[in-house]
């Protein structure tokens, strides 16, 4: 177990059965000959290889040699450089024979992964299930609970924040997790979001009042969104490239079976104990996945100082990305809720938190030092296209979380913790899909195809919503959820192996980061867009209901909150109320078909991104203040060697 250490060292070591990749530059590490350090990555091998002393190099986005690329050619651009790494990988991919082999040098002769036992693996695994679980979970925990707090509080106007302030708190803190674990590592910045997590759990569970619940929810969702993106962090930082799907597969199913039980936990908790226990259930199972990490993590941690690695936080861009995204969702929020949507406040906030996000988008490109967002990642069109493919993925999935459960409430009057039961198919179907493509990408080392199967039935599935109406049969129903499922399963973690390939190891937090806030964005953005359509078409349906029912009546189901009626749904007449279901279910397919045309265009964006090999060696990002330094040195170089190359070209017109 390493703790504490920190190799400023920087060599490289890329050999593949004793033969040395005349791509890299070899430099002997005094301190490790089994391990050797690019900059801003570690290069573990399955035994010491002799090597010549050399100065240390810079790398490029792709990982070739500044120094030695100026040298042999000042006119050679990045993209030039990159398209050669590309070739070189193509001539390397030989046999499927050749393929296995090359894999099992990962995995010494003893069984051991990169020096971990599989017991210890599975040890550590175990720990960060649970955490992804738990932060999961309290998404969806307290849906069927909230009526219970809302009572016990008697509180009201507290309903829609219990739920809101962990979202909102969530979205803004994800994109600083990354980049605070490459300062100061990353093994402490998780324990950190674990203990954040408990103390907004245990606040939360000894609430007295609406306002402190409220506030313990913010607490958690800090902590949530560090624990499921530094989750995804620490993987990419055990396991070389080409095995990390299988373990990305099994986070991913964990992430859909905690979504999908939260709300039936949640909904027993508050009718057979107390609500409280929604909260009080992470205190243990979080407490042991801690001590675990704490002991058995064993990942290189820096030796930042504190008061030098807080100077080195991009507070500007921090305080930007938390201030743009809070006023853009507060708009989002209150829209057609607390008030109209072209009033001053919904516009005010929508429109200044867009331009806030946009001047940390210049911020980030221009002048900031350690940048919590790199703009690189978008400069390339694989890149581009893996984050607008997560966009468009999480607009999508979104919605079977919140309006299929609708439509049980709504339209079939059934209960909410039974609603809940009646969307596990699509649960369990995402989480099979999700596990099966983790596995198809480690033997195979393709990431596209999963992408491509994920959308065409992920297009089909929400197609297939569409033909649903107020008197689907239940067997329809479990069937077109187990399509649409297969669908959002395989596109959880395929695009993190494809945004991790097209980068350079030092930028994993900061990118994985980055695809973490832009799905969770989507996702938030989603449900209000939904919203928006369903209640339009349902307010056009409000003047045949009246005639059926009532003004009154016809204004408390059509209103701003018609998704909270379902109770009074149920207690009209029968005929009144297969009136009022009818138009409900007619209101929702016409936002399923918008659904299916999002689908639509993720299945025409996914052809922008490029399969590339995926490296079979281990290589743990190299993190610390230090690392951080020579990585904005780097990046530097690349955008002079940019600028050098477009002017050139500019000159040769």
């Amino acid at each position: 177990m390493t703790t504490g250490t920190h190799d400023d060292t920087a060599t490289t070591t890329t050999t593949t059965n004793g033969v040395s990749n005349p791509a890299a530059q070899t430099t002997t590490s005094t301190s490790n000959p089994a391990a050797a350090q690019t900059t801003g990555a570690t290069t573990y091998q399955p035994a010491p290889q002799s090597q010549t002393q050399t100065q240390p190099t810079l790398t490029t986005l792709e990982g070739q040699d500044v120094e030695k690329d100026r040298q042999g050619s000042t006119s050679r651009s990045s993209s030039d450089l990159a398209n050669d790494v590309e070739k070189q990988d193509d001539k390397q991919d030989g046999s499927q024979d050749e393929e296995h082999q090359e894999l099992e040098q990962a995995v010494s002769k003893d069984g051991k992964i990169n020096g971990r036992s599989k017991g210890k693996i599975a040890i550590i695994m175990l720990a960060l299930c649970m955490a992804v679980f738990l932060a999961a979970l309290d998404v969806t925990i307290i849906t069927t609970a909230l009526p219970t707090i809302s009572e016990h509080f008697n509180s009201t106007a507290g309903y829609t924040w219990i739920g809101s302030a962990f979202l909102l708190a969530n979205s803004a803190s994800i994109p600083s997790w990354g980049k605070v674990s490459d300062i100061f590592g990353r093994k402490p910045m998780l324990l950190l979001a674990n203990i954040i997590f408990l103390i907004g759990s245990l606040v939360a569970a000894l609430a007295n009042s609406i306002g402190m619940l409220i506030a313990a929810r913010a607490i958690q969702g800090i902590g949530g969104g560090g624990l499921v993106i530094l989750v995804n962090i620490v993987i990419g930082d055990l396991f070389p490239m080409r095995m990390r799907g299988a373990f990305y597969g099994v986070i991913g199913g964990v992430w859909a079976i905690a979504s999908s039980v939260g709300p039936i936990i949640g909904g027993a908790f508050s009718q057979y104990v107390t609500w409280r226990w929604c909260f009080y259930i992470n205190l243990p199972l979080d407490g042991l996945a801690f001590f675990i990490l704490l002991f058995f993590l064993d990942i290189k941690t820096p030796r930042t100082p504190i008061l030098q690695g807080l100077k080195a936080i991009d507070w500007i861009g921090s305080l930007l990305v938390v201030g743009g995204t809070l006023m853009l969702l507060f708009g989002l929020q209150y829209g057609g809720v607390s008030a109209p949507w072209d009033s001053a406040r919904v516009l005010c906030l929508i429109i200044i938190g867009a331009f806030t996000l946009f001047l940390f988008g210049m911020w980030e490109w221009k002048a900031a030092t350690y940048p919590i967002m790199p703009m690189g990642l978008f400069a390339s069109v694989s890149r581009a296209s893996t984050l607008a493919i997560v966009f468009l993925h999480g607009i999508v999935f979104i919605s079977t979380s919140y309006y299929l459960p609708l439509y049980f409430q709504a339209v079939r009057g059934q209960s909410p913790i039974m609603s809940g039961v009646l969307v596990l198919p699509t649960a369990v179907s995402l989480a099979v899909t999700s596990i099966a493509t983790g596995a198809f990408i480690a033997k195979t080392g393709k990431f596209l195809p999963p992408i491509y199967f994920g959308f065409f039935f992920l297009t089909l599935g929400f197609g297939l919503y569409i033909d649903i109406d107020a008197h689907s049969s239940w067997a329809k129903l479990i069937i077109y959820q187990i399509i649409s499922g297969a669908g959002i399963g395989p596109i959880f973690q395929s695009p993190i192996i494809a945004l991790q390939a097209h980068i350079n190891p030092r930028d994993i937090a900061t990118a994985t980061a980055t695809l973490g806030f832009v799905r969770q964005l989507a996702t938030s953005i989603s449900v209000v867009i939904g919203e928006v359509v369903y209640q339009n078409e349902l307010q056009k349906k409000s003047g045949q209901i009246a005639a059926d029912i009532g003004s009154d009546a016809a204004n408390q189901v059509t209103g701003g909150n018609s998704g909270s009626s379902t109770e009074f749904i149920n207690s009209l007449p029968s005929g009144q109320r297969e009136v009022v279901r009818v138009a409900f279910a007619d209101s929702l397919q016409p936002m399923w078909i918008m659904y299916t045309c999002f689908a639509v265009a993720g299945f025409l964006v996914m052809f922008g991104v490029r399969q590339k090999k995926l490296s079979r060696e281990h290589e743990e990002t190299k993190t610390g203040l230090e690392a951080e330094k020579a990585n904005a040195v780097a990046r530097k170089a690349e955008a002079d060697e940019k600028k050098l190359s477009k002017a050139e070209k500019r000159g040769s017109i």
